[in-house]
């Protein structure tokens, strides 16, 4: 009993010059980061790195920046402010490579803040809705410690830890970040039937949360035995998972199970995890593995994308130079996919911004980064069709693609794609 300690008395551990790893999404432990804000006075030079995260995030503010500097592996918009304002940096790493930078010691760590489900009768606690890198940051930091909430949902797999491997226990009572499902536009529910025309019965899927990954899946009710291998899911697949649509049954990688690194959605999906064995969130070196992926038969992965330029170049990261959000599990499942059997890599995306501009490009802004590269895509869909770009010429690509573009821009990017190779 002596580990549990208030947040103040445990972030006194962490020291100038260290740097603390921060549990990512629907888990980000903020009465910690909160705990850690309010010593800025007495901290120099405290890197907090993590994954995108939910709710504020007090050490970005650029009046603490000779205490803290925020290390984003994926840039949230809560931090998204720090790269321009000097006391923030991004650092490219693909999801399923993140564990191995704190195994490696190339990043090593002081300090990790974490966020549990209280310890059951043989003292073990839950990482519940994200695992991600949560579990290689506890093995290598010098010091653990964790917010002990009993509304965090317990949830199997890597994620199960004992009390012992944690240094200090903060108990609170606060509900876990989450967003409702959102509804979808008339060009969002088009692009998830296109998405849906093209996922076969007893196929493996891997989603994401938004309007497009819900419209895709609110089209997939009369289809049988699908799988989920997903860095990631939301409240799109409750239906599908209670009407037996998926069940997992012809995965070739961990069958009979719901496999993710980390979820968020609302409290409907945080109950229905809670305590399911039929969920199993492992570490992402494991679900972002590209060699485990590829071993599910039909397997489809639908992402998206900031632009993509005529020859199947994705952008998925930054708006021109200026990072937007990072390179995340794009690419681990997109390659996965591409060489599982029977298998699809899909990018999904409308056709223009809210501001009518086109997210189909002649070529792509100066300095966005590459996610997914033109050899990698198979399928690019917006509202306006499916353009298959596999197997396909850079001239037959670019015709592909310039017939998904929004009607008031196709003759534009035509001319400005040809005008470009004179």
């Amino acid at each position: 009993m002596s580990k549990y300690v208030t947040a103040a008395e445990a972030v006194k551990v962490v020291k100038s010059n260290d740097r603390v790893y921060v549990q990512a999404a629907a888990a980000t432990p903020t009465i910690l980061t909160k705990a850690l804000a309010e010593r800025a006075s007495e901290l120099r030079n405290v890197e907090v790195c993590h994954l995108h995260t939910e709710g504020p995030a007090p050490y970005a503010n650029i009046e603490l920046a000779e205490s803290f500097h925020v290390n984003s592996f994926f840039i949230g918009a809560n931090v998204r402010h720090t790269l321009t304002a000097g006391n923030g940096s991004y650092t490219p790493v693909f999801l399923s490579e993140l564990p191995h930078l704190f195994r490696k010691k190339v990043l090593e760590l002081s300090v990790a803040f974490i966020h549990v489900s209280p310890p059951d009768k043989h003292g073990y606690c839950s990482l519940g809705v994200s695992v991600e890198a949560t579990v290689a940051a506890i093995e290598n930091a010098k010091t653990v410690i964790a917010q002990v909430n009993p509304q965090m949902p317990r949830t199997f797999g890597d994620g199960i830890i004992h009390v012992s491997e944690i240094d200090y226990l903060v108990e609170v009572d606060t509900s876990i970040y989450g967003h409702e499902p959102s509804l979808f536009t008339k060009e969002e529910e088009k692009i998830g039937e296109y998405v849906a025309s093209l996922i076969e019965d007893r196929s493996t899927l891997q989603m994401g949360i938004g309007s497009i990954p819900n419209a895709a899946l609110s089209k997939l009710k009369n289809h049988k035995d699908l799988g989920l291998h997903t860095e990631m899911f939301s409240d799109g697949v409750i239906d599908l998972i209670e009407s037996d649509v998926i069940n997992c049954n012809y995965k070739g990688t961990l069958r009979g199970r719901v496999l993710a690194t980390f979820l968020i959605g609302s409290k409907r999906l945080y109950d229905f995890v809670n305590d399911n064995p039929f969920i199993e969130m492992k570490e992402s070196s494991m679900v972002n593995d590209t060699a485990r992926i590829r071993k599910n038969p039909k397997m489809v992965a639908i992402n998206s994308a900031i632009e993509v330029d005529v020859t199947g170049q994705v952008c998925a990261d930054s708006i021109g130079a200026k990072m937007y959000s990072g390179v995340g599990g794009q690419m681990d499942f997109i390659r996965g996919a591409s060489l599982s059997d029977g298998g699809k890599a899909i990018i999904a995306l409308p056709s223009i911004t809210k501001r009518g501009e086109s997210r189909i490009v002649p070529y792509l802004k100066q300095g966005a980064g590459v996610v997914s590269t033109r050899s990698h895509v198979q399928y690019i869909i917006t509202e306006n069709g499916i353009a298959n770009l596999y197997g396909k010429t850079l001239k037959q690509r670019a015709a592909e693609m310039i017939k998904i573009a929004h009607p008031t821009h196709q003759e534009s990017i035509e001319r400005a794609y040809y005008q470009m190779l004179k």
